[in-house]
């Protein structure tokens, strides 16, 4: 296919999934009561082979060729990443640190429990032909099923704790240190397992382990210093009521691009690096005029081409057969139960109250996005086959549709700050 044609082509499957996700994402929230991105999760699914090439698979090879995938993966790897570079921007450090002590007991049984269960349940699935890769060794698929099951929406967690006006709750606080925990040490997890899978041989291994460190102490202790230039510059724009200076911007991008590539270079992948420069990012005027200038692009357009692309690679045909399913549900309830089940259980016996546990448990259950991120990394680097990723996808979106409802049927629609959840103290 020549390259005026892959264009048109290109045109053309933006439109289709931009349309979808909207329509999708419409009924969603009125029907459904569900946020946006949870329903463009649905529709990336829906475009790949378990709907739409399930019932029109001629025209569906017509507008997602196999020729233009590569673009569509390119396209959303640079939107993940930026993506996740936004989530940096919004990770609190200062709530993390301030109430680090009081979330660690959710916050290992969340991780604790999911890693126990999958050191139970790995035996199995490896006896399953086809979940993971055949040089996958017990070690890495292990790992790997505990960064899957430990992982949680934290992008989706702070969403719904600051729709609701819980930010300064025991709740809010509690989910939120928990969750920005799990993720982290979920991520730290599965970057060991990029680094030791394959066999480029150990040398390889420790050499991307060794460099993930050092790129992550650059980032924390050497980019802040880096980008205060930049902040004051920023904040001498504004006070002169001037628009973020376009320079300004490009520099900001232009580090996301060198950030994402060391990281990618190094043996981990491009989500690490955009995520490290939007945690280090000053806070105050540049890290929310970037925000507010990239955000809408990113979510409106470049995030539904990563939720697309990961449709195409989600078959829930392959689940049909009856033990495949039953391995499904399986999957999906030992996800559950290590995970709310945990949650709920360290939240009650670090003091809270059953209601309080019960709204915790539901928040860190969901997986969203992140997870959505972790298993199309392990397709991606060959740890997992098709049938385990349409598996974990399916995990992902019912943990995900769990947590509002749930969430709602504990609190009631109306739970907000100034009610019976009780305020954290300002030194928390």
């Amino acid at each position: 296919m020549g390259v005026a044609k892959l264009s048109i082509t290109f045109f053309l499957q933006m439109a289709i999934i931009l349309a979808t996700c909207r329509v999708i994402g419409w009924l969603g929230q009125k029907y459904l009561k569900q946020p946006q991105v949870v329903c463009e999760m649905i529709a990336g699914v829906l475009l790949g082979p378990s709907l739409f090439g399930l019932v029109a698979p001629d025209i569906q090879k017509l507008v997602f060729t196999p020729e233009n995938k590569g673009v569509l993966y390119v396209g959303a790897q640079f939107g993940v990443g930026l993506y996740m570079f936004l989530v940096g921007l919004g990770f609190r450090t200062d709530h993390f640190k301030a109430n680090v002590h009081k979330a660690a007991s959710v916050s290992v049984a969340g991780m604790a429990v999911p890693f126990v269960v999958a050191i139970a349940i790995t035996p199995w699935l490896m006896t399953v032909p086809g979940l993971f890769a055949a040089s996958a060794s017990r070690f890495d698929a292990t790992l790997f099923m505990g960064a899957a099951i430990a992982i949680t929406a934290f992008p989706m967690l702070a969403r719904i704790i600051h729709e609701r006006g819980l930010s300064h709750t025991a709740l809010g606080t509690l989910s939120l240190s928990a969750g920005a925990i799990d993720d982290a040490v979920a991520w730290c997890v599965l970057a060991v397992v990029l680094a030791s899978f394959g066999s480029a041989g150990a040398g390889v291994a420790y050499t991307a382990i060794i460099g993930g460190a050092i790129f992550a102490t650059f980032m924390i202790f050497v980019m802040p210093r880096i980008l205060a230039p930049l902040a004051r510059w920023a904040e001498r724009e504004a006070a002169l009521n001037k628009p973020l200076n376009s320079t300004i911007f490009a520099i900001v991008l232009t580090l996301f691009m060198l950030s994402a590539y060391t990281a990618d270079a190094i043996g981990l992948h491009a989500v690490f690096g955009g995520f490290l420069l939007g945690c280090v990012m000053p806070r105050g005027v540049l890290a929310n005029e970037v925000k507010k200038q990239l955000e809408p692009f990113t979510v409106i357009v470049m995030l539904p081409m990563f939720f697309t692309y990961s449709g195409l690679n989600t078959q829930l045909t392959l689940v049909a057969d009856p033990y495949l399913l039953m391995v499904a549900l399986g999957v999906l309830a030992c996800s559950v139960f290590a995970k709310f089940g945990a949650c709920w259980a360290a939240a009650r016996l670090s003091g809270q109250d059953n209601r309080t546990a019960l709204g915790i448990g539901a928040l860190m259950n969901s997986r969203g996005l992140m997870e959505l991120i972790i298993i199309n990394i392990g397709l991606q680097a060959g740890v997992i086959g098709p049938a385990l990723f349409s598996m974990l996808v399916l995990m992902a979106i019912v943990t995900t549709l769990m947590a509002s409802p749930v969430f709602e049927a504990v609190y009631g629609k109306q739970a907000r700050a100034s009610g019976e959840l009780g305020q954290v103290p300002s030194n928390a």
